[in-house]
């Protein structure tokens, strides 16, 4: 498997759900791969095709959700010349380039009822007709379909085909999202680090400082692995001494003192959304790191639960600015000399300087 397409991690579910598709893979029956955005499908799909006796044929992909619903009947089973307007010449689908080998059919729940149909179809007796055609043509496929609904929610409302979700669902693999997947964090952070550095020409890897760790840990990664990859790569890329451990990692890309606000007709929108976080356009608060929820029930020291929050933000807020306590005391609204007196109060003076 070539280098991109890695697996990485250790946490028992995740290897769970990979050796579910190794299992899965010789067996020429479809497979569908749930998971939230970002947690590997298109890898399950293509360990599928690899693993099995298909490897040498082609694995086709195709994103149902990329193309308007006129054009995936014709992407999927091709169409003759003069089938409809600008269909100039005869061209074959994808189950067409895919005879004898594998289709990936992402987000597969975008799908409209006419193509759900045609597929099952498809599935059911191995035979496609293209749009214009008569005659239908004989193909041998094996199908993997990726999403991130609920298929059988979306069956039992009568918004997918039950007879093609029993069609398709021999094997599911469900990938579980990484917030869930205790010390893979970690793993993939040093992974994706290190190839980074590599790419720099850094002659070593620093490492990252114990907060930004913390903050990567306590992240609720909601694009999963490929936002973590995300910010790791550009922690490591705008770090610019190599020979320091990396100690601000920015989790939000759009965030910005001059970031453009919205519009009112949206800011109205969204503010019956009770899960919307209010945002603080003073230019200081809302560099604060991605913080975990408190248990305020097991609080039981006041004044330590509230240095410990002090210290995390005066850490964070000096990575932010290279450690340049200047900057960094603007930035918090405090002096120098408060931020000095902080930064000593705290232990940070040695990891500073």
């Amino acid at each position: 498997m070539e280098r991109e397409n890695q697996f990485i991690g250790q946490s028992g579910a995740f290897l769970d759900a990979v050796e579910r598709a190794s299992r899965a893979a010789p067996m020429s029956r479809p497979v569908l791969v749930i998971g939230e955005r970002g947690t590997g499908k298109e890898l399950i799909a293509e360990r599928l095709h690899r693993l099995s006796s298909r490897w040498g044929e082609p694995l086709v992909t195709m994103n149902c959700a990329a193309l308007p619903e006129t054009l995936i009947e014709a992407e999927l089973f091709g169409h003759e010349a003069g089938a409809f307007t600008g269909a100039t010449k005869t061209r074959v689908g994808r189950f067409e380039e895919a005879d004898q080998g594998t289709l990936f059919l992402d987000e597969l729940g975008t799908l409209s009822m006419g193509a759900q149909e045609r597929l099952l179809r498809a599935v059911e007796y191995g035979e496609v007709t293209r749009i214009g055609a008569s005659r239908p043509i004989r193909v041998d496929v094996r199908i993997v379909a990726a999403t991130n609904d609920d298929l059988p929610a979306l069956a039992a409302s009568g918004e997918f085909r039950a007879d093609l979700l029993d069609r398709l669902s021999f094997e599911v693999i469900t990938l579980p999202p990484l917030r869930v997947r205790e010390g893979d964090v970690g793993v993939l952070a040093e992974h994706f680090a290190r190839r980074m550095a590599a790419e720099l020409d850094w002659h070593s890897w620093p490492g990252f400082a114990p907060h930004v760790m913390a903050q990567m840990e306590e992240y609720a990664w909601p694009g999963n692995v490929r936002e973590l990859r995300n910010v790791v790569e550009r922690a490591v890329y705008r770090w610019d001494d190599p020979e320091t451990p990396i100690s601000h990692a920015q989790f939000d890309p759009f965030d910005s003192p001059w970031k453009p606000k919205a519009p009112p007709h949206r800011r109205n929108e969204s503010s019956g959304n009770s899960n919307v976080i209010p945002s603080i356009s003073d230019g200081t608060s809302q560099h604060l790191l991605p913080s975990p929820s408190v248990d305020f029930e097991a609080v039981d020291d006041l004044r330590s639960a509230v240095d410990s929050h002090e210290r995390a933000i005066v850490e964070h807020a000096l990575g932010r600015h290279r450690w340049n306590q200047r900057q960094t005391a603007k930035a918090l609204g405090l002096s120098y000399d408060q931020l000095r007196h902080a930064i000593k109060k705290h232990g940070l003076m040695e990891e500073g300087e």
